[in-house]
C-alpha cells in the first residue's frame, strides 16, 4: 500500500506517524478475534477455499457489486459467481447470518425464507469467504495415554471395525488437557488475522488519486471499516453496544451528521497490527503467569488436573463452560449463565440441563449423556460425541464427527451434517420447561418452523482441520442421519426438581409434532392408561401388588438400558 505525502484526514485522524496501541494491561481496550466466526462460521465446501483468496475475491467482489445497486446479493448470484449449488449458496447466507456481529443487520433479522429477499452485504460476504482459508489449531502432543484411559469410559463396541479412530477416541487420545486452550486458540486466530490483514483490508478499501501525477492509494470509509467487526472486537464483551468505528481513533469523534473523511488503509493496517501485537503479548504474559503460578479452578484456560473432575467456569469472553461431569445430573438456569454462550465439554454418563436463552452453544467430546439445551438463537455445534442424546430448540445446528447420537430438534434451518459420522438419528423436539417459549421469543426462534427432518450432509473431509482429515485424503459425502421410528419416539420429561425458575407459561411442547409421531404418542398414552386401569382393578392382595410393582420397575429399567435412555435414571433418582 502507498499513501500520499500529506494524506487528507478528518479531525479525528491520527498523525502520519500512526496511532499508538493501547496498553496491553488494559483488558477493556484489547483487540480479540470474534470466536463465533471461527467456531461456527467455517464450511467444509471445497469451492469456498481458495489457494489465493485475494486474487479470487477482488474480481468476485467487483462482479457482485456490478449486479446490485445496494451492495447486497442473493443466493442465486452467489451460486452463479462461485459455481456452487443453490443449496450451498443458501447455506452460505444462513451461516454468515449466524455469525454477523450486529443484531440489527437485515440478514440477521430476516425470518425463515426471507434471506434471498434481503440479501447479504457484498463486503461481509467477501470477508466471510476469505476466512474460509483458516486452518484450525492442532492439539498439543499427547503425553500420558495411561492417565487418559483411566479417566475415560470404555470405547464403543463398534470402534474396532468402523475406523482406526472413532471421533471420541480421537478426542481421548488427545485429552482435553492437551487440546488447545481458549488462550491458545485466540492467539492462533489473532496470528492468522495478523498475517492476512493487508489482504483483508484490500478487499474493503477503495483507490483514490494522490497528489502526485498518476499516484493512487487505498482508503477506508467509516462504513467499510465497520465490516471489520465481523473479524475483531475490542474489550472482553465486545464494543459494549458501540460500533467498531467508535472504538477506533479514526472515526470516534466523527460528526454523525457529516460523512467522515476516509482514512488511508495503511494507517488502519498499522493501527490494527499494533493492537494485535499488544493482544498477543498480553496472552503470552497471561499464559506464562498461569504456568508459573497456582492453577485457578475458575479459569477456563487452565488445564484440568483430572479430566473426571467436575469443572464449571465462566470465561472472560462471556462463555460458560461445563466440563467433566460424570455419572450425575447437572442443571443451569438463565440466572446461572454469565454471557451468551455455553460449552459442554467431555461429559459422560450424565444428564446435563441448560435451561436458558443463549446465542451459541457447543457440545464437544461427550459420551453416553443426555444434553438438554434451552433456546439457542444463533447456532449449536455438536462435535466428537458418541451415544449422546441432544435436545435443543435452535435456529441452526451443525453435527460433526459423531456416532450413535440422537438429536431431538426444534430447528428453523436445515441441520448440517459434516465429517465422519455413523448411525446418527434425528427426531422432532420432545420436551418443554416453563420458560421455554419466553426464551425462544427472546432469541428469535420460531415454533412454527421445524426442519428437523431435512438434514443437509456435506463432505467427510474438513479442510479446516488437518488432524482428523490429513492432506491427501479423498472426500466423500458425509453419512446423513435417519429418522427415529415414530413407534420408538417418546416425550422427554424434565424432572420436577429442576423447576427452580417456574415462572413461565409453557405447558406443552411448542413445536407441533408430525402426524405419525403424534399418533404414536396418543397410542402410547392410551396403552399406559389401560395398564394403569388394569392394575387398579386387579384383584390382588397388597403384598402381590407390591411384587407386581417391583417387577414393572425391573422391566422399566431394562427398557431404559435397551432404548439408550439410561441417563434418565440419574434424573429419576433426584425426584
Amino acid at each position: 500500500m502507498t499513501e500520499p505525502t500529506e494524506p487528507a484526514t478528518s479531525s479525528s485522524t491520527p498523525s502520519p506517524t500512526g496511532p499508538t496501541a493501547p496498553s496491553a494491561t488494559d483488558p477493556t481496550t484489547l483487540v480479540h478475534p470474534r470466536r463465533e466466526l471461527f467456531e461456527h462460521g467455517l464450511l467444509p465446501i471445497p469451492k469456498l477455499i481458495f489457494s489465493d483468496p485475494t486474487q479470487t475475491l477482488i474480481p468476485l467482489k467487483q462482479n457482485l457489486l456490478e449486479q446490485s445497486s445496494n451492495h447486497r446479493v442473493d443466493s442465486a448470484s452467489i451460486a452463479e459467481s462461485l459455481q456452487i449449488s443453490i443449496d450451498h449458496a443458501r447455506l452460505v447466507l444462513e451461516t454468515l447470518a449466524s455469525v454477523l456481529p450486529s443484531d440489527s443487520e437485515p440478514l440477521v433479522t430476516a425470518k425463515p425464507g426471507e434471506n434471498d429477499a434481503v440479501g447479504v452485504d457484498v463486503f461481509d460476504l467477501v470477508l466471510f469467504l476469505y476466512v474460509q482459508s483458516y486452518k484450525k489449531l492442532l492439539p498439543r502432543t499427547h503425553k500420558d495415554s495411561a492417565a487418559v484411559s483411566d479417566v475415560w469410559p470404555s470405547t464403543s463396541a463398534f470402534d474396532g471395525y468402523l475406523s482406526a479412530l472413532s471421533p471420541l477416541q480421537l478426542v481421548r487420545s488427545n485429552s482435553r488437557r492437551f487440546m488447545p486452550s481458549q488462550a491458545d486458540e485466540e492467539a492462533h486466530q489473532l496470528s492468522y488475522l495478523q498475517k492476512h490483514l493487508a489482504n483483508i483490508l484490500s478487499l474493503l478499501a477503495e483507490p483514490v488519486e494522490g497528489e502526485g501525477e498518476g499516484e493512487e492509494y487505498l482508503v477506508l470509509t467509516m462504513d467499510r471499516f465497520e465490516h471489520l467487526g465481523l473479524l475483531v472486537q475490542f474489550g472482553d464483551k465486545g464494543s459494549g453496544g458501540n460500533s467498531l468505528s467508535q472504538m477506533s481513533p479514526f472515526f470516534a469523534n466523527s460528526d454523525p451528521d457529516m460523512p467522515a473523511v476516509p482514512v488511508p488503509a495503511a494507517h488502519v493496517h498499522d493501527w490494527l497490527l499494533q493492537n494485535i501485537a499488544s493482544a498477543l503479548e498480553h496472552i503470552s504474559e497471561r499464559t506464562s503467569s498461569k504456568e508459573n503460578g497456582p492453577a485457578s479452578a475458575s479459569d477456563q484456560d487452565v488445564a484440568m488436573t483430572d479430566a473426571s473432575a467436575v469443572k464449571v467456569s465462566t470465561g472472560t469472553r462471556g462463555a460458560t463452560f461445563i466440563e467433566g461431569i460424570s455419572k450425575s445430573s447437572y442443571v443451569k438456569h438463565a440466572s446461572d449463565i454469565k454471557g451468551s454462550s455455553i460449552k459442554v465439554l467431555n461429559c459422560q454418563e450424565s444428564a446435563i440441563y441448560v435451561l436458558a436463552p443463549l446465542r451459541y452453544a457447543t457440545v464437544y467430546g461427550c459420551s453416553d449423556a443426555t444434553i438438554v439445551l434451552g433456546a439457542v438463537g444463533k447456532a449449536v455445534r455438536v462435535e466428537h460425541c458418541e451415544r449422546v442424546h441432544v435436545i435443543v430448540a435452535t435456529k441452526r445446528v451443525c453435527i460433526a464427527n459423531c456416532r450413535e447420537c440422537v438429536f431431538f430438534l426444534g430447528v428453523n434451518q436445515q441441520p448440517l451434517v459434516i465429517g465422519d459420522n455413523h448411525k446418527l438419528q434425528v427426531a422432532p423436539y420432545n420436551t418443554f420447561y416453563s420458560q421455554l417459549e419466553a426464551h425462544m421469543n427472546e432469541v428469535g426462534i420460531l415454533p412454527t418452523v421445524n426442519r428437523w427432518d431435512e438434514p443437509l450432509a456435506l463432505g467427510m473431509v474438513d479442510h479446516h482441520d488437518s488432524l482428523s482429515h490429513p492432506a491427501g485424503v479423498s472426500d466423500a459425502q458425509a453419512e446423513s442421519a435417519t429418522q427415529v421410528d415414530p413407534d420408538q419416539f417418546t416425550n422427554f420429561v424434565i424432572p420436577n426438581w429442576l423447576g427452580g425458575e417456574s415462572t413461565g407459561s409453557t405447558e406443552n411442547n411448542p413445536f407441533t409434532l408430525p402426524d405419525s409421531y403424534m399418533a404414536s404418542q396418543l397410542r402410547n398414552q392410551k396403552n399406559l392408561g389401560e395398564i394403569r386401569q388394569l392394575l387398579r382393578e386387579a384383584p390382588l392382595e397388597e403384598s402381590r401388588k407390591k411384587e407386581l410393582s417391583s417387577a414393572l420397575h425391573v422391566y422399566f429399567k431394562d427398557w431404559l438400558y435397551a432404548s439408550g435412555n439410561i441417563r434418565q435414571l440419574y434424573c429419576l433418582q433426584g425426584e
